[in-house]
């Protein structure tokens, strides 16, 4: 089953094309990457998931789960993002308070009410991601790959239907970058769509997944040889 399905989307930041005629498609459970180098979109793609980004008068059609985007009003925003898990190169943590708070947070804020189901969903999502010890700790005390898997137990809190995740490993080492693909590709086998944006292709060869790469404000679906070509690139 389709979670997006995008038809003849044309992508624009600040009344700039960036990417033209986008064709795009992600199915439950897919992993799915979108390559390409600093600057050629992939952001801006990943805004008009979200909703950050507005195609509703640029596109033929654009379904995401369930949702016609052409038609979409800005009072169900909310309700439709609560089905996606969002994560971002730079963690995006608050850094005023403990992990257990930077999630109940997030809870809080969408919607949930009761103390002791938010704990244990708290608990439950960091131990999904190997981060149970955690809890109490602040940002600052943990490694980058730590914060990513905080980020990610966070984007998983709602239990989306997508997660979308843009460069999440662009700061981190290769041995975190490695766990957080690996945590990426379990994450797929509960029905999660994962969508990634990188600039790091050395990842898709032992972490296969379907492939699309922006340049030259265009969007192509990559074959398994082009894969590999762009590997050397």
């Amino acid at each position: 089953m389709s979670v997006i399905k995008y038809e003849n989307v044309n992508v624009y930041q600040d009344d700039n094309l960036v990417l033209e005629d986008v064709n795009f498609e992600v199915q439950e459970g897919e992993l799915v990457y979108i390559t390409g180098n600093v600057g050629t979109g992939k952001s801006s793609l990943l805004k008009t998931i979200y909703c950050d980004i507005d195609i509703k008068n640029t596109c033929t059609s654009a379904m995401v789960l369930g949702e016609d985007y052409k038609t979409l009003k800005t009072r169900n925003v909310p309700k439709l993002r609560k089905q996606m898990g969002l994560i971002f190169q730079d963690f995006k943590l608050l850094q005023d308070r403990s992990i257990g708070n930077n999630l109940r947070f997030v809870l809080k804020a969408t919607g949930w009410k009761n103390a002791v189901e938010i704990d244990a969903r708290i608990r439950a999502a960091l131990i999904e991601v190997g981060m149970e010890g955690a809890i109490d700790k602040m940002p600052y005390m943990l490694s980058g790959g730590e914060q990513q898997r905080v980020a990610i137990a966070r984007a998983l809190l709602n239990n989306p239907r997508i997660i979308i995740a843009d460069e999440p490993t662009g700061h981190l080492d290769s041995e975190s970058e490695e766990g957080i693909i690996q945590l990426f590709e379990e994450i797929t086998k509960s029905g999660t769509a994962v969508v990634i944006s990188t600039h790091r292709h050395q990842m898709l060869k032992k972490h296969p997944g379907t492939v699309y790469r922006c340049k030259d404000g265009k969007f192509i679906k990559l074959e398994a040889e082009e894969v590999t070509e762009q590997q050397k690139d």
